[in-house]
């Protein structure tokens, strides 16, 4: 009998947001992918880090990691070990991401699907979908998503919350808004098994959700057809992977994370986002004790990048010797560029710039707070070199804990949190420290 495995491709490492025991895979060579699909988790992910990249660049680096998870499933199934991969799409729960590239891909390396269902709710985050239209709740009132901040992002932006129509424009109208299949909350909470099992030709179909209960139900079911033998595709944020994977509740309380936390010391904050709601959240950080702040001029990267450096490295050990926790963090004003390759140039070189500074941070510092998407995929594959880490919980809702291996050459068994840049409150990361420092 073939045991089933949820495999996320996960497009930054925030996918992990709601699930805990499992492993994350910055290295996706056959061998690794192999450690993944037969570790005793019902899921693993798979940090692609593509919503940093261009389209092309998505395109293949997601058809590298499928055609060596096909090879790894081949030789795992040769030993005798045959894994039925049940294949997500991770992506942001604001809709921005390299869709339906990714998910072409997918489909052309490990497919034929019946089906792909967009999935973009996110309970924790206050990221709903009724009646088929992707909502952000603000203040306690739901906004349509295409009015938000998010669908004027100068890479991913879109005009359309209503699911069917913002596909018909994601594909230029290979897919109509018309032939989307539409599961609105009456389905989602009724029998949608009869629907399920007759799904055929990769149809793209578009899910409800208003609570966890709306996908655990939902779930219970594509679970079912899929054992039937159904193949389907997921396109989804976090709250997916927790209808899924059905999981315990995680072996630490976040409120007493600070059990992970390296002999009781300071640790240190890393702040590349530039959502408005990451600047509040570190102007907030700023005003409490025991904290420094230190900003990078990013415009001086690229001239003065030995001198920020060492300087930033200086006031980082000062910091350490205090018990003070330094927050290292980009400037806050986002610059404007003359078109996507050059935005992406800029950001690789500050991101770059920010990793040499993970990599020269106290080897005795308690822990790490990474804050935004990209930024914290860059500080578990480059800074902090990882090739696989654990997840084994949330600090916050929505806010992964990941340790480092205890054979780290630098860090052994960090506790590294992985904090979203859309999510929480204005004192969430003020939260996050005060549950992690002394």
């Amino acid at each position: 009998m073939s045991k089933t495995k949820i495999i996320v491709l996960d497009d930054d490492p925030t996918g992990s947001q709601t699930v805990h025991s499992c492993l994350l895979l910055t290295r996706w060579d056959v061998e690794t992918l192999k450690q993944g699909l037969t570790d005793s988790a019902p899921l693993f992910f798979v940090l692609t880090n593509t919503r940093g990249m261009s389209a092309t660049d998505a395109a293949d680096l997601t058809r590298e990691v499928c055609v060596n998870l096909r090879e790894a499933l081949k030789q795992l199934s040769a030993e005798g070990n045959t894994i039925n991969p049940l294949l997500v799409s991770r992506s942001d729960s604001t809709l921005r991401g390299h869709y339906p590239v990714e998910t072409d891909i997918i489909a052309e390396e490990l497919g034929p699907f019946d089906a792909h269902f967009m999935v973009p709710a996110f309970f924790e985050g206050g990221r709903i979908t009724k009646d088929s239209i992707h909502y952000l709740v603000v203040d306690s009132e739901p906004v349509p998503v295409h009015e938000t901040e998010f669908a004027r992002d100068s890479v991913f932006g879109y005009s359309h919350s209503y699911l069917p129509d913002y596909v018909e424009e994601k594909t230029s109208g290979r897919i109509k808004a018309t032939e989307v299949e539409r599961f609105v909350l009456r389905d989602v909470r009724g029998n949608s098994l009869p629907r399920l099992q007759a799904l055929k030709n990769n149809q793209c179909c578009v899910v409800d959700g208003e609570t966890q209960d709306d996908l655990n139900h939902f779930c219970s079911q594509l679970m079912q057809a899929a054992a039937d033998g159904k193949r389907f595709l997921f396109r989804s944020a976090a709250s997916l992977l927790t209808a899924l994977a059905q999981l315990p509740p995680q072996p630490v309380a976040a409120e007493k994370m600070r059990e992970y936390v390296r002999d009781g010391k300071a640790g240190a904050v890393i702040v590349g986002s530039h959502v408005s709601k990451t600047t509040q959240q570190l102007n907030h950080l700023l005003r409490q004790d025991s904290i420094q702040g230190i900003e990078i001029d990013d415009e001086k990267i690229a001239e003065q990048r030995d001198k920020l450096l060492k300087d930033i490295s200086v006031v980082v050990q000062e910091c350490h010797a205090k018990n003070i926790t330094p927050v290292i963090y980009t400037s806050r004003t986002e610059l404007q560029f003359d078109d996507q390759q050059t935005r992406l140039a800029f950001g690789e070189q500050v991101s770059a710039f920010l990793m040499d500074v993970v990599r020269n941070l106290p080897a005795t510092i308690g822990f790490l707070i990474s804050k935004g998407g990209i930024t914290s995929n860059d500080v578990l594959s480059d800074g902090l070199a990882l090739k696989t880490s654990r997840v084994v919980g949330q600090i916050l809702a929505g806010c992964s804990v990941v340790r480092c291996p205890h054979d780290h050459p630098r860090f052994p068994d960090m506790p590294v949190v992985i904090f979203p840049g859309n999510v929480g409150d204005e004192s969430s990361i003020t939260t996050a420290v005060k549950r992690l420092a002394a």
